[in-house]
């Protein structure tokens, strides 16, 4: 049974001592890459805001971090990345296979913007990956979430547009679940399509988790770094949300 392992949002800095509001960004991430590890992955997706400071040395030493997986690893942007320095350290993919499974991976950021859009080329295009193979069930990675989280400052800075998303979705029925980041916390949504559902599940940061259902931003003052973990049976999906201590 394939194993994916979601990891997101490591704010990390080109100073590896730099600090973030509770702890080294660099030390929490270890301490989760090493937790992932553990659960002997076949297949490792960042989803976005790998870097905190737009610094290529910030790439470099998440890809160093990373390296360190006993798995491969893929990884797309955030709103906090940069294309072109993260495309250096490692090409972004924009399809995986995994047992039979196809992950399509969808580039939500919009340069200098915290909010997320993907524009009708990028929703025709995926329109016509989803057309091209109709027989594998499919998961989709982005890192803005396509529906309300429950947070007001969070949804305002959500995937615009995501109507549309949801319209070029709805003839696919092997479109089964959406994995993303931004949100800093654990989620689980559900969008109703023309057949069946589709669930959305966020995932938390490896720094800060975000205070669930504020309407402001804030930091869970009690809310430990985590991962996902996904496993693929056949055409059933499983998963949860592990988390992981680290010393400050």
């Amino acid at each position: 049974m394939p194993r994916l392992v979601q990891i997101s949002d490591c704010h990390l800095y080109a100073d590896p001592d730099a600090r973030g509001r509770r702890g080294v960004p660099l030390r929490q991430f270890e301490a989760v890459v090493e937790a992932v590890n553990r659960e002997c992955p076949d297949l490792v997706l960042v989803t976005g805001d790998i870097s905190n400071d737009d610094s290529a040395a910030s790439y470099a030493l998440a890809g160093r971090t990373l390296d360190t997986l006993d798995a491969p690893w893929e990884w797309l942007p955030g709103n906090h990345d940069v294309l072109e320095p993260m495309a250096a350290v490692r090409p972004l993919a924009t399809e995986l296979t995994l047992g039979a499974w196809r992950l399509l991976l969808l580039d939500t950021h919009v340069p200098g913007k915290p909010h997320g859009e993907l524009g009708d080329e990028a929703l025709e295009a995926l329109a016509g990956r989803l057309a091209a193979d109709a027989s594998r069930p499919v998961l989709i990675a982005m890192h803005h979430p396509p529906l309300a989280v429950g947070s007001t400052w969070l949804d305002a800075i959500g995937l615009r547009r995501a109507e549309a998303f949801w319209r070029t979705l709805a003839p696919y029925s092997r479109a089964r679940a959406i994995l993303c980041g931004h949100i800093h916390q654990a989620f689980v949504g559900r969008q109703a399509l023309e057949e069946g559902e589709v669930r959305v599940y966020g995932c938390p940061s490896t720094v800060d988790p975000f205070l669930p259902g504020s309407e402001d931003f804030a930091v869970d003052p009690v809310a430990r770094p985590g991962y996902r973990v996904v496993d693929l049976d056949g055409d059933a999906l499983t998963t949860r949300v592990e988390r992981v201590d680290f010393s400050a």
